[in-house]
C-alpha cells in the first residue's frame, strides 16, 4: 500500500472561491458575484421521495435509525479525510480508534480499486456553482482513465443496487454541469467509488450516453425545489 503514490495535481483552472454559509438553517453557497444559491444536497433532500426512508425508520425505530445514521456519517467522514490525505501526499494515520482503523481499510480499497486509474487531479473537495441556480462540493474533479470526470467517494453499511442510488447520478450530473458552465469544460461523465463496511468495492458510473438524461432529471429536481420549497 505504501508504494502507491497519488495522481499528479494539475492546476488546470483558477477555481473561484465559493463560500459556504448557513442562513436561517439552510446551507447555501455564496458565489464570487455575491449571489446565494442552495446546495445540491439541499435540493436533493428537499425534493426526495421519503417513502422508503420513513418506512425504514419506522421499522427499526427512530432512535436506532439515528444511531445508524450518525455512525455511518462518522465512518464516512473519517474515510473521506483519509482519502484526502492520500491525495495531497500526506501520511495516513489510522491510529487505534476503531472507526478510523475501519475507515483506513475502506480507503485502501478505494485507492487500490479506483484512484490508481485517476490520471490527473484538478480539484479536491472542490466547491462549484451553476450561476444563480445551485452550488455544491465534489470530492474530486480531474481525469479518470483518460477522460475528464467528476468523482465522489461513498461508504455504505451494505452493498447497494443501482436503482437505489439515483441521487448519485443526479449529483454527478449537477457538478459536471456547474463545472462546464463556469469553466468551459465538456465533462460528461462521473464515477462514484464506494466501499462497504465489509470492504466490498462498488462503482457507479455516469456514462456519456446517459449524461443528458441525468442532466434533465436533475433540472426537474431544481425546478421542483424552486417552485415548491424555495422562499
Amino acid at each position: 500500500m505504501n508504494e502507491l503514490t497519488p495522481p499528479p495535481y494539475v492546476e488546470k483552472f483558477e477555481y473561484h472561491k465559493v463560500k459556504q454559509i448557513n442562513l436561517e438553517g439552510k446551507r447555501l453557497y455564496e458565489a464570487p458575484d455575491g449571489t446565494k444559491t442552495p446546495s445540491v444536497t439541499t435540493i436533493l433532500s428537499k425534493t426526495k421521495d421519503m417513502t422508503h426512508l420513513n418506512a425504514w425508520k419506522k421499522r427499526v425505530g427512530e432512535q436506532e435509525a439515528q444511531r445508524i445514521t450518525t455512525e455511518a456519517a462518522g465512518v464516512g467522514t473519517a474515510m473521506h479525510n483519509n482519502l484526502e490525505r492520500f491525495l495531497i501526499g500526506e501520511q495516513r494515520k489510522p491510529g487505534n480508534n476503531l472507526v478510523h482503523v475501519q475507515a483506513n481499510k475502506m480507503a485502501d480499497v478505494i485507492i487500490e480499486s479506483a484512484l490508481t486509474d485517476v490520471d490527473e487531479i484538478w480539484g479536491i473537495e472542490q466547491a462549484l456553482y451553476y450561476p444563480e441556480l445551485y452550488s455544491g462540493t465534489t470530492d474530486l474533479v480531474g481525469v479518470y482513465k483518460g477522460k475528464p470526470a467528476i468523482m465522489d467517494f461513498k461508504q455504505t453499511n451494505k452493498p447497494k443496487k443501482k436503482e437505489w442510488v439515483e441521487d448519485y447520478y443526479l449529483q454527478m450530473a449537477a457538478y459536471a454541469m456547474a463545472h462546464n458552465a463556469v469553466y468551459g469544460t465538456n465533462i460528461n461523465e462521473g464515477h462514484v467509488f464506494m466501499c462497504s463496511r465489509e470492504l466490498q468495492y462498488q462503482q457507479f458510473d455516469l456514462e456519456p450516453s446517459e449524461f443528458e438524461h441525468w442532466c434533465n432529471e436533475w433540472l426537474k429536481r431544481v425546478e421542483d425545489y424552486y417552485v415548491n420549497y424555495h422562499k
